[in-house]
């Protein structure tokens, strides 16, 4: 049975998103959705309203963004019936992979994907848990393109709107969907 009739929508889930204030650094104000995984009926109401968008759509695969798009992505894989695959940070995967380096606030970081993990024309949703200067998601997008997949779009549980990342998705010709937009003040 999808949606739990004690859970009212998109507004509740925001109210479940936990702030935590001067993390990981002075001056952040950190989103943190573990509450929202916590809940059963949350955790179901965040699957369900993704399922909802998704399952008309024709997808074929369902690329999680390490890590906390794997959770949200796998199971949004298992109730679209759709294949799953991890996007990983670097050296974490195990066989023959590709990868793309993207720019930090301070530094690069590097993800990667399986070579195999998408093929010709696959239909690929990619799934985080936020946007925030986008660097990942497009990395990620990369990724999947060079492998030959179409993108039906992105998506996120929260979107910060302060930040440049959602538009940078928009601009590479992705669209982006998110439940929550924030602008990420303190």
């Amino acid at each position: 049975m999808l949606f739990h009739p004690e859970v009212m929508g998109v507004d509740a889930l925001a109210q479940k998103v936990r702030k935590v204030p001067n993390f990981p650094k002075e001056g952040i104000l950190f989103h943190d959705i573990t509450p929202v995984l916590q809940s059963p009926e949350y955790f179901r109401l965040l699957i369900d309203l993704f399922t909802y968008r998704y399952m008309g759509q024709k997808i074929d695969m369902i690329a999680g963004l390490d890590a906390r798009g794997f959770i949200i992505g796998a199971a949004l894989a298992y109730q679209l019936n759709v294949g799953f695959v991890p996007i990983r940070k670097q050296g974490k995967l195990p066989f023959d992979t590709i990868s793309q380096t993207y720019a930090l606030e301070y530094g690069e970081a590097t993800v990667e994907i399986h070579k195999d993990a998408i093929h010709e024309g696959d239909r690929v949703l990619i799934v985080d848990d936020l946007v925030a200067t986008g660097g990942t998601m497009l990395a990620g997008i990369e990724l999947v393109r060079r492998l030959g997949g179409t993108i039906v779009e992105a998506c996120a549980i929260l979107e910060f709107t302060d930040l440049d990342g959602a538009q940078k998705i928009r601009e590479s010709g992705v669209d982006l969907f998110s439940l929550l937009q924030n602008d990420g003040a303190m």
